[in-house]
């Protein structure tokens, strides 16, 4: 048999064509005929250029905005470099800061990758990662 010919022959309900023309919606399905078209509204600004909502600045005010930008930074600069002298005095090395950056930065690594496998344990003995944390002696705050 011929596929078709197959589907010629093979019979619809008028539910089944009532259900084609038919958009589901919350609350059951609406016939396509009775949807409402938005009205015109006349407007032949429909096809204009597009126009940014960010309106343009002004050279002289945006060159006073970078003055103040820079000298706020500027300013920003010299209170770390005090901040670093300070630290400088009191016996801290710029490498031991780095250093100890540096481990914090391994810690969290660490700590996110447990935080992961407890999440995962958690969902394979279908509890909480609270639950597990009382069961490993572990502070939720750890």
């Amino acid at each position: 048999m011929d596929s078709e010919n197959s589907r010629d022959n093979v019979k619809t309900s008028p539910a089944a064509e009532t259900s084609l023309k038919c958009t589901p919606q919350r609350g059951g399905a609406v016939l396509l005929a009775s949807r409402k078209r938005t009205p015109y509204s006349g407007s032949k600004k429909v096809n204009s250029g597009f126009k940014s909502p960010v309106q343009a600045s002004n050279t002289a005010s945006s060159a006073v905005c970078i003055e103040e930008e820079i000298k706020e930074l500027q300013m920003k600069l010299a209170e770390l470099d005090s901040e670093i002298t300070l630290l400088e005095n009191e016996g801290i090395k710029m490498e031991e800061l780095d250093q100890h950056i540096d481990l914090l930065h391994e810690y969290n690594d660490i700590k996110d990758i447990g935080q992961t496998l407890l999440g995962r344990l958690a969902g394979l003995r279908g509890v909480t990662t609270r639950d597990l944390y009382s069961q490993f002696d572990m502070e939720l705050d750890d």
